[in-house]
């Protein structure tokens, strides 16, 4: 196998496995982090797990994610490639494993910024696919935690950290550079498959849906986007991924409402143009199982309020100079 057909392979088995399940299925040895430069600052590291943005200039190196432990060291000499002195600032999209698990590594040298709810649920043993998860070591922890929203302001630009309302976890953010006009999206965007939804962790199918509405309605039409999961995507990629979430999601409640069980469900499957989307960790009779239960644990009611993410100042234009941090 070459080495992009191993990669691709990785990714499509790690997507969201919990780090202690991955780790004794996969030999770290074999994955390569990638880095896809992005716009301005900002760079994407890929590997295995969850998407890493980073953006290094004259301040220094901050990341979003830092996928799983074992691959630590190889996040660390990626990094260093752009910029020396290891990473100031962690930002956590949610707290996944794939996301989450260098945190007690790079939390060591840097502060770990996340939402609330990230912080209580990495200290707590959590139960993830079935698999339960420790508790996570005081240095993988956030250090500064937010309910809304929070602003950094690095490598001459505005990192907005901006929470969502329920949807993949309780705990999402995406991460908006302002002025290289790139957004991370985190968990809320899977590029080209079937996302997954952590029912048990907060999550919410008609949240996610209302969530990424939003996000399209609302993000500059020429961002760069990174997904949690898949490659550099722009805003027209994010509205496939609208137009599939609207697609499957309203096909399982006309089921649901003609009385269908999860079995007659899955049996009758989706329509050929979402075949594709299946072929990752959430293949079709998965996604179709998170949306039935999901629909049938969350129906119809109000909409949590959406975050006002605001126009952002200078969204297209490229970071201006700044001066090292002291």
């Amino acid at each position: 196998m070459n080495r992009n057909l191993l990669r691709a392979a990785v990714l499509a088995a790690l997507v969201v496995l919990p780090a202690a399940r991955a780790a004794a299925q996969t030999d770290f040895s074999k994955v390569e982090i990638t880095t896809v430069p992005v716009a301005g600052a900002v760079s994407m590291l890929q590997g295995a797990g969850g998407n890493i943005g980073v953006s290094a200039g004259p301040d220094g190196v901050l990341i979003v994610d830092d996928q799983f432990a074992q691959l630590s060291a190889k996040i660390r000499a990626a990094l260093d490639a752009l910029a020396p002195g290891g990473p100031k600032f962690i930002l956590n999209t949610h707290f996944h494993g794939d996301h989450t698990g260098g945190n007690a590594t790079f939390g060591q040298d840097g502060t770990i910024v996340a939402h609330e709810s990230v912080r209580t649920r990495l200290m707590t043993p959590r139960t993830v696919l079935g698999n339960t998860e420790a508790a996570a070591p005081p240095e993988a922890l956030p250090v500064i935690t937010f309910r809304e929203s929070v602003s950094l302001h690095w490598n001459g630009e505005e990192v907005r950290v901006i929470h969502l309302p329920p949807g993949h976890t309780d705990g999402d953010s995406i991460v908006w550079f302002t002025g290289s006009n790139v957004v991370h999206l985190g968990d809320h965007f899977f590029a080209g498959r079937f996302p997954f939804i952590d029912l048990d962790s907060g999550g919410d199918v008609l949240g996610y849906m209302r969530n990424v509405d939003a996000l399209v309605a609302k993000l500059p039409a020429d961002a760069q986007l990174i997904p949690g999961h898949g490659p550099l995507s722009s805003l027209a990629d994010l509205k496939t991924f609208e137009r599939m979430l609207q697609s499957t999601i309203g096909i399982v409640k006309g089921s649901l409402m003609a009385g269908r069980t999860l079995e007659q469900i899955q049996a009758e499957g989706l329509p050929k143009e979402w075949a594709d989307w299946g072929t990752g960790f959430i293949d079709t009779n998965r996604w179709l199982q998170i949306l039935h239960d999901g629909l049938k644990r969350s129906p119809d009611g109000p909409a949590s309020p959406l975050p006002d993410f605001g126009p952002p100042p200078a969204a297209a234009s490229a970071p201006a100079p700044s001066k090292p941090n002291r």
